[in-house]
């Protein structure tokens, strides 16, 4: 058929026309980027005032030696990383720091895992077990450690009487350097356990339940199904998490202060807690410097290693 010479030349000119309001529509304005700076600024201010400064001031520090103020007083460039470096005192800190993490970060996410896979199940009564795992959130880290303290007194504690009831040796839970680890390490988990759970509950309660019917049909069993449907598809929740477990073990300090304050014989004397010793009890900013920035070059490391090796196991 043919077409006629108005309608060959409505065609173009529609199009022309949507182009043309296309572009009025999507077109920025001279003044918009006044309002982008308007809404950005706050923003950028306070980051500046309170994360950018303070980096560029740490890595300058880190370069000089300081007075008691931390006024800087002579540069001596990389000598205090290396003096870090090859100290005993601060690879003994870094290998506990190493330990502590490592445990923190696998005992969270494990346990987390099975408490939600099983809060997941349509049980009686089970919102109350939800409520109690997810309860830790609501903790603040000084009651954390009172209860704690509470627990492992070696006196009147809860775990000294079971000890005694069963006629088990007495641990001295704080005083002891390889308990004063575990006790730590069992408290920060059971303070990051709440946040843990609440987001794997929430992923796994989002898997299509149609995949578990379907396993169901083929026989497949619990574990089976957990393995093979439930982590796949929770995979980047649980990137997420780790990302985020190992950078909040690394910054731990409140506990540490309120139960151990690094001892016995700096058997919990993580890094931030040296970096904290080291700057208000010592006076020593430029060490204290050249450990923020180590720690903060360490935590990097780790995450883009997360990046490089979990990534790949993420089911999108």
């Amino acid at each position: 058929m043919l077409k006629s010479p108005a309608s060959s030349q409505t065609k173009p000119l529609a199009v022309n026309q949507t182009k043309q309001r296309t572009k009025t529509t999507f077109a920025l304005n001279a003044k918009d980027k006044y309002y982008a700076w308007i809404f950005l600024g706050p923003s950028l201010l306070i980051l500046s005032v309170f994360i950018f400064y303070p980096m560029i001031k740490t890595l300058y520090l880190s370069l000089f030696l300081t007075n008691t103020v931390g006024k800087p007083t002579v540069f001596v460039g990389l000598s205090n990383y290396i003096s870090l470096l090859t100290s005993a005192d601060y690879l003994s800190s870094l290998g506990v720091t190493m330990v502590y993490v490592f445990a923190v970060t696998i005992l969270t996410i494990a346990i987390g895992l099975v408490l939600a896979n099983y809060a997941s199940k349509e049980l009686a009564g089970i919102g109350i077990f939800r409520t109690l795992f997810s309860a830790t959130m609501g903790v603040s880290v000084s009651v954390a450690a009172i209860f704690w303290l509470f627990i492992f007194n070696p006196s009147t504690g809860f775990l000294s009487l079971i000890s005694t009831w069963l006629h088990l040796p007495q641990i001295g839970w704080l005083t002891d350097p390889t308990a004063a680890m575990i006790a730590v390490t069992i408290t920060t988990v059971w303070m990051n356990l709440g946040f843990t759970f609440l987001i794997l509950l929430g992923a796994i309660q989002s898997v299509p339940t149609t995949l578990y019917e379907a396993a169901n049909v083929e026989g497949a069993s619990p574990r089976y199904q957990f393995l093979h449907i439930t982590i796949p598809m929770i995979s980047p929740t649980l990137f997420f998490v780790s990302i985020i477990t190992l950078i909040e073990a690394f910054k731990s300090f409140g506990l540490i202060d309120l139960m151990t304050k690094g001892g016995p014989t700096n058997a919990t004397n993580m890094l931030v807690y040296r970096i904290y010793k080291d700057a208000f009890y010592s006076g020593n900013f430029a060490q204290a410097s050249a450990e923020s920035i180590i720690l903060t070059a360490i935590i990097a490391l780790f995450t883009w290693l997360q990046f490089k090796v979990l990534e790949k196991r993420v089911n999108y």
